[in-house]
């Protein structure tokens, strides 16, 4: 008698489980650790290979870590390359095919490897003092060219006397007398200069091959009888202040001997030596001094003769160039309205798109990022992204598109995302087509209303686009609606548009981004009570900009700004860098603009209750310009709250559990004020 109710417990209970298990969950914290990403994809010269660095999450130590994985062209097998547990990178085909160079580290620090494709076995072939980097083939195969850094002295030495055996003495002090003597990221930078080195592929001596006190930095393009390097760098006897300018090189691998290519004042940079040996194809464009400029793909013949600009027709920048097999035209990349796409473009001019939506290797926000690889035979495997997943591997034939991996499939398939929405909106200053995305909470209900946040990106001269991103996904997932918006000054729409700033920033970007607030509480998506603002570096000026300007937010975020041009400018580690091009003449020359586009002159005006947050080691936009606003805010009585994130620099988010912090605190901050809680 009691087995018919036992069995309907049982049917219960199992329609239940399953109800529940097949529910998904909204994206949350923990799944960072869990999120994987393919960069780097390195195609085999004859196309039936893929090796890419495989990115994740250390939960333990708290950090990025990446290994090598090979998968096959039809994607059919997908295996790690080596036995090795430690950081992998770089991979980089020999022109048979038959090695894959790369570079590893381990607690005695980075070294260059060699991987036989014919029995998997692995060697290292060096023993260096510092990190390589540019690793680049002989192109018969028997040499490997990379740069590294050399140690000098300090300008000078003092003797003290010495410290008693066991006694605990002050460090030894820093001592530079360069321009540029701190990077953000990395701290104090060594004496020393980059410079280009080559070893037999087999293992054996390294040999240097540069010379001089100069940096040799970038990529390293052999000739193809492998007699000269082409490099780029700045040689000239100013070169410490000339940091706008660099050149493109030659170097003659047995002599040393180096022969200037280009003389314009401009960054020239990234030569690619053409297959047959005739033309080096470069970047760059002649310096103009201003808030952006266009990067350009020239030709030249190989001595440096008949220059040419290859890409006058596309007005957008062309980055990461490789020639075609037959040398008849290049492949590269380039930013389209938040979008990036790999081109190809002829030596006649004629310019031909290969893909869209090539990124997914910045996790945090939607930045554009990625990169691609060609085959012999034209094959591109590049990283591809879409709002809903970081970059995975597709290969495109000319004919079809093989996406050839599906790294997140046992993570996101079980989670529910927030919708992603393109949205245009008009300039109410200049009448200019504007561009913005919207992200919805997961299962969003129309019915319902939602707070919404201005999410500002940095720069202010990058652009947000339609990627995938675990931040833009966590609010959403915290019930935000999340706005982020590309005001005038972001990359993408050309050079007119992104050098809309020049001398004038913060300036009508503020106004494009209250039109996009307007147009999405026109649409009745957004609702005047319940606006939040937030936004890091740029965004954090100009969410520091908008409080100022008015007190149309509930409440508002202000990540590692910039609060006054004028201590910013001779502090951050590119203090140097400003004058001219942000505004004319150096602060004490200008102090009037430098204050008149500072976010502190206006923190009289601010009502909002604002969080202000920064890394604690941020060399970019140094702690003491978050204070200023954290500072102010507090004698004039207006609700604040400093957030100071230790061992921390520009890029907060760089640890995944500060990426975490970021938007727990920016959501607990944004929560206390909503109106629906």
């Amino acid at each position: 008698m009691r087995l018919f109710p036992l069995l309907l417990l049982f049917l219960f209970s199992t329609v239940f489980n399953t109800s529940a298990q097949s529910e998904k969950e909204p994206f949350a914290y923990r799944d960072l650790f869990d999120l994987q990403y393919a960069s780097d994809p390195r195609i085999s010269p004859d196309g039936q290979w893929v090796v890419y660095r495989r990115m994740g999450f250390d939960i333990m130590k708290d950090r990025s870590r990446g290994n090598l994985w090979r998968v096959s062209g039809d994607g059919t097998q997908h295996q790690k390359l080596t036995s090795r547990e430690g950081n992998e990178s770089s991979p980089r085909w020999s022109p048979d095919g038959k090695r894959i160079a790369f570079t590893a580290s381990s607690a005695e620090g980075t070294e260059i490897y060699i991987y036989w494709t014919s029995t998997g076995k692995t060697a290292r072939i060096t023993q260096l003092p510092q990190s390589p980097s540019s690793l680049s083939w002989s192109n018969d195969g028997k040499s490997l060219a990379f740069s590294m850094h050399v140690p000098e002295k300090p300008p000078i030495s003092a003797d003290i006397p010495e410290k008693p055996e066991g006694a605990e003495w002050a460090a030894e002090p820093r001592m530079t007398d360069r321009l540029k003597h701190e990077a953000d990221g990395k701290g104090y930078m060594e004496p020393g200069f980059k410079h280009i080195f080559v070893v037999p592929s087999s293992g054996g001596a390294v040999r240097q091959l540069s010379s001089g006190s100069y940096n040799h930095a970038g990529t390293l393009s052999w000739s193809p009888d492998d007699r000269y390097i082409y490099f780029s760098g700045n040689r000239n006897e100013d070169w410490e202040y000339d940091f706008r300018n660099s050149e493109v090189y030659r170097l003659d691998v047995q002599s040393g001997d180096i022969k200037e290519l280009t003389t314009r004042q401009g960054p020239d940079r990234n030569p690619k030596v053409s297959p047959d040996g005739k033309t080096i194809a470069y970047l760059g464009y002649e310096d103009k001094v201003q808030a952006h400029q266009t990067t350009r793909l020239y030709l030249m013949q190989s001595d440096g003769s008949n220059s040419k600009e290859l890409s006058e027709d596309l007005d957008r920048s062309v980055e990461d160039i490789v020639w075609s097999q037959d040398g008849k035209g290049l492949y590269f990349l380039y930013d389209d309205k938040g979008n990036t796409k790999i081109g190809y473009i002829s030596t006649s001019g004629k310019m031909i798109k290969k893909a869209d939506n090539v990124g997914g290797t910045t996790l945090g926000r939607p930045y554009a990022s990625g990169s691609f690889s060609v085959s012999d035979e034209g094959i591109i495997a590049y990283t591809y992204t879409r709002p809903d997943h970081p970059a995975d591997i597709v290969v495109i034939d000319g004919k079809n598109d093989r996406r050839l991996t599906h790294l997140n499939e046992g993570l996101l398939n079980h989670r529910t995302l927030g919708k992603v929405e393109e949205i245009w909106y008009k300039s109410s200053f200049d009448g200019r087509d504007l561009q913005g995305w919207i992200v919805y909470p997961p299962n969003y209900d129309t019915s319902k209303k939602y707070p919404m946040m201005v999410e500002n990106h940095g720069g202010p001269i990058l652009n947000y686009g339609d990627r995938f991103s675990t931040e833009m996904q966590l609010y959403a997932s915290a019930g935000y609606i999340v706005f982020y918006p590309n005001p005038r000054g972001s990359t993408s729409y050309g050079e007119e548009f992104a050098n809309l700033l020049f001398n004038n920033y913060p300036g009508q970007d503020y106004d494009d981004v209250m039109d996009g607030v307007d147009a999405l509480i026109e649409k009745g998506i957004a609702h005047e009570d319940q606006l939040f603002v937030t936004g890091g570096s740029a965004g954090g000026i100009m969410t520091a900009w908008i409080i100022g300007k008015n007190d149309r937010f509930e409440a508002a975020v202000v990540a590692k700004p910039v609060m006054n041009w004028i201590s910013k400018t001779l502090v951050a580690d590119n203090y140097f860098y400003y004058a001219n091009s942000r505004y004319p003449g150096q602060p004490w020359e200008n102090f009037e603009t430098y204050w008149k586009f500072s976010p502190i002159s206006l923190v009289g005006n601010v009502k909002t209750p604002t969080l202000v947050m920064v890394g604690m080691n941020d060399l970019r936009t140094p702690p003491s310009e978050a204070k200023q606003l954290y500072h102010a805010l507090k004698i004039r009585k207006v609700e604040t709250l400093l957030m100071e994130i230790p061992e921390a620099g520009h890029g907060i988010a760089a640890k995944p559990s500060n990426l975490m912090r970021k938007v727990a605190n920016t959501v607990a901050w944004f929560d206390k004020y909503r109106k629906d809680k």
